[in-house]
């Protein structure tokens, strides 16, 4: 493993996690967006990531897990923004302009399917994730001054 596979590694974490921030708070931003461009109410985004896999792994430990059979990773990937086309909840409101016109629930209003609790839970998440991350870099940092110090 090279000197800065480690913080490569957790970068690609960074970002990511920067990434599911940023769509969770727009999320949390579009609760309550009863019309949007594309029509109909706001529907939730949400992040899926991959890991960067190592097709041709430089070491191998025989305690490494079977499933990491093409080695130990290079980090995460973003594989796309994923739009949850669930139905969100309705309320009745025939005065609303967005209120549906016609059928079973002519009268309610469709409100994005945004749940806050489970976003605020989300958004704790990746920033603990993003932290984490962090703490890998500094840990390597500390790790490589502290073998550079060993030559002196």
């Amino acid at each position: 493993m090279g000197l800065f596979t480690s913080i490569n590694i957790a970068a690609t974490g960074m970002a990511a996690e920067r990434l599911r921030s940023d769509v969770i708070s727009n999320n949390i931003a579009n609760a309550s967006t009863t019309r949007t461009a594309e029509g109909g109410p706001f529907k939730k985004s949400s992040v899926i990531m991959t890991p960067v896999s190592d097709s041709n792994p430089t070491w191998r430990t025989p305690f490494m897990p079977s499933s990491l059979d093409n080695g130990p990773g290079k980090g995460v990937k973003v594989l796309e923004i994923r739009k949850d086309t669930s139905q969100g909840r309705l309320v009745f409101d025939p005065d609303n302009p967005d209120a549906i016109k016609s059928g079973p629930n002519k009268g309610y209003v469709e409100y994005p399917n945004v749940n806050i609790v489970n976003e605020m839970v989300d958004l704790i998440s990746a920033s603990r994730a993003y932290e984490a991350n962090a703490t890998v870099i500094d840990g390597a940092k500390d790790m490589f001054s502290a073998a550079m110090n060993i030559g002196r």
